[in-house]
């Protein structure tokens, strides 16, 4: 598979829509009715892990805190460190804009319930 073929139509077209969003609610509810509740968690413990991550604890702590396996925090680390930089630029305007997701306890990676 070429490096460049996951860049189709209709990614390509996803792209187009998520830049259309304007507010978390439109966020949320556009992802609500894109991804099954399955794959929405999947997606946010991703994040988290990119998070858990960049604050430098190790893998061990991140899978305990995150229920992911070792072998997943490897490959998001991997797409960190030599991605195609996606989740370096998000992790950095969060960063800036002071939303990092650092306002959850220590034994949560992401706020929940009135945390948000």
């Amino acid at each position: 598979m070429a490096a460049e073929s996951w860049r189709t139509d209709q990614t390509e077209a996803l792209f187009d829509a998520f830049l259309r969003l304007e507010t978390r609610d439109e966020a949320a509810s556009f992802l609500r009715d894109l991804c099954t509740l399955g794959e929405l968690h999947d997606l946010a413990n991703r994040w988290a892990v990119v998070r858990l991550l960049d604050d430098g604890l190790h893998y061990a702590e991140i899978s305990e805190r995150t229920g992911a396996s070792t072998a997943t925090i490897t490959r998001i680390s991997q797409w960190l460190k030599h991605g195609e930089g996606g989740y370096r630029l998000l992790l950095d305007r969060t960063r800036q804009s002071g939303q990092s997701g650092r306002r959850a306890a220590p034994d949560r990676p992401y706020p929940v319930g009135s945390e948000r």
